[in-house]
């Protein structure tokens, strides 16, 4: 039976993690500690605060116990975890793809593991209904990322790290799709570097008139890299203070 109106959570946790090496040597990178947490559980965090309690945590196989040996089984957390190995690094759409039965036909929000974010999106996450939906961030350094182009609320265009962007308006690791996703997701192709590209599901949405926007006031960081994740530490520290 499928429970269509009920927003279910999925926490993509994968990947080598290179840009953290030596470190992601012995562990996953989302197990790496923000002042006094692991990073996975800032966006865990941000899917809580929003009222979402029934997630799955997607993760490579070399260390997916360790996920379950912090995490539990979310009944520390208020919530219910679901756990999925994905075997091989193919790619974050790939990695998506696991959880179509998991998502049992309704709208999901999708987190990446090394977001950080401050505000609450309580009221942006719930009135999700159809089609997709992206977390913009206006930021000084747009050449480093996936840099949004919109009309009205509606996302026309995305370009991965252009040279010159049309904004400043850039895209976080925060996403919401119906259940189209999956087959969108069955139809791609790997990328130059033998991945599938989330960037090909949000373009699949936008050439559908279908991607909209929502933005992100407060703080945000990918904390993927050695850089990112002090800028992540020295914010976590000043909200202990």
């Amino acid at each position: 039976m499928k429970n269509s109106n009920i927003m279910k959570g999925i926490l993509l946790a994968g990947g080598r993690g290179t840009r953290l090496l030596p470190l992601t040597k012995i562990t996953n990178k989302h197990l790496l500690p923000i002042f006094d947490k692991a990073m996975i559980e800032y966006p865990l965090k941000t899917l809580l605060s929003a009222g979402i309690k029934d997630i799955l945590i997607v993760s490579g196989r070399e260390h997916a116990g360790d996920f379950v040996e912090y995490l539990g089984s979310g009944s520390d957390y208020g919530a219910n975890f679901t756990y999925k190995v994905q075997v091989e690094a193919g790619g974050i759409a790939h990695a998506l793809m696991l959880a179509e039965y998991f998502a049992d036909g309704g709208p999901m929000t999708v987190i990446l593991g090394d977001n950080i974010f401050e505000d609450n999106f309580k009221s942006k996450l719930s009135n999700f209904k159809k089609g997709a939906k992206v977390f913009l961030k206006e930021v000084e350094d747009p050449e480093r990322f996936g840099v949004a182009t919109l009309k009205g609320n509606k996302v026309t265009k995305i370009v991965e790290k252009p040279k010159k962007p049309e904004s400043n308006l850039v895209t976080t690791g925060l996403y919401q799709y119906d259940s189209d996703v999956f087959k969108i997701i069955k139809k791609l192709k790997p990328s130059a570097r033998g991945e599938l590209e989330l960037t090909d599901v949000n373009n699949a949405y936008i050439k559908n008139g279908q991607m909209e926007a929502e933005f992100v006031d407060g703080f945000w960081s990918d904390a993927g890299t050695f850089d990112s994740m002090v800028k992540s530490v020295n914010w976590a520290v000043g909200k202990k203070k």
